[in-house]
């Protein structure tokens, strides 16, 4: 008898704490979109409900909008779900609908649509819920606009893991089976008769490299500004479809303006084809083209198909220089 009044007060107890947790995350969900809206964004949501009783919270936010007009970025969707285990919220789980979610970033718009995708936070105790690792999985998921499709795969890994200092993190990405179909499909057909043999899938498209940032990554990035990157050692940066191979390996450091220094190797091979398709996406403009290939030349080896070029660039005060050429003017590195 005694035992049974002992396990009585104790669920007594944790019916009580469940529901006060439950409170908690749903009252802090709401002074979180309400301090956002006071900063000026736009902001709206459905109906908030709570389930997962007794070991979990789960969190359904249904027809939320976020929209920040300083960024001019923007994301909609038709639910979203918050799943945590009882005893601690920081380690979050995020999932998404399966019907498309809308990105916006200025003027430009995209959807994704994306089966099973979701993502896994785990945060360090503390007001600043700073970032300990970030991991963004799906199933098929496709990218598109008002044309259409523009990418998609069978799958997706994007993992952000903190390193032993605070501002350090490692980054991984691959998609398997990554298809460019829409655009990127449509960019190739006619380019010639030989570009038919393109096999539907890339053969790789991976990413590894650690990150250091100014800043951890916590409930600053999104109040209040974005942690901007100062150092990024690229171990691999590969994409290899058909007989096209890019590759990437090197350090960078970035400053206060966004520019780099530092240099970086490359490698591609059938660089042709790929200049091929820049220009179709529109990603090289076609006056720009001749100069770009005389310059690649002098750096290639073999011809046609074999044509490949191994090269190290070198980014310096704003410029990128190739051996003693100077190329142009860096992109500069700015997270908005």
């Amino acid at each position: 008898m005694r035992l049974l009044k002992w396990l009585s007060l104790g669920a007594a107890v944790w019916i009580v704490y469940w529901g006060l947790a439950a409170w908690g995350l749903r009252t802090g969900f709401e002074a979180w979109f309400g301090e956002q809206q006071r900063q000026g964004w736009q902001v709206s949501y459905g109906p908030m409900t709570t389930r997962g009783f007794p070991m979990r919270h789960v969190t359904r936010l249904n027809q939320p909008l976020l929209a920040d007009p300083g960024t001019g970025a923007a994301w909609s969707a038709d639910w979203i779900e918050f799943d945590s285990p009882a005893l601690w919220p920081g380690a979050q789980s995020l999932r998404f609908p399966a019907t498309p979610q809308h990105y916006s970033f200025f003027d430009q718009t995209r959807s994704v649509t994306a089966e099973q995708m979701r993502a896994d936070l785990q945060l360090a105790p503390g007001l600043a819920l700073e970032l300990e690792k970030l991991s963004l999985t799906s199933q098929d998921w496709q990218i598109s606009d008002g044309s259409g499709v523009i990418w998609q795969a069978q799958d997706l890994l994007l993992e952000m893991r903190q390193l032993a200092q605070a501002e350090q993190y490692h980054l991984t990405a691959v998609a398997t089976h990554f298809a460019p179909r829409g655009l990127l499909r449509t960019g190739f057909s006619g380019l010639s008769p030989t570009r038919e043999d393109l096999p539907p899938r890339f053969d790789a498209l991976r990413l590894r490299a650690d990150l250091g940032f100014d800043t951890p990554w916590d409930r600053r990035a999104i109040e209040l500004r974005r942690p901007q990157l100062r150092q990024v050692n690229l171990a691999l940066a590969e994409a290899h479809w058909g007989d096209m191979l890019f590759r990437a390996t090197g350090a960078l450091e970035v400053d206060e303006t966004g520019r780099l220094s530092g240099a970086l190797d490359l490698r591609a091979e059938n660089w042709p084809a790929i200049l091929d398709m820049a220009e179709r996406l529109s990603l090289l403009p076609p006056s720009s083209r001749r100069a770009v290939e005389k310059v690649l030349a002098l750096f290639s080896t073999g011809t046609g198909r074999a044509a490949k070029i191994d090269i190290s660039l070198r980014f310096k005060q704003g410029q990128v220089w190739a051996g003693p050429l100077q190329l142009g003017t860096a992109p500069l590195l700015v997270l908005r």
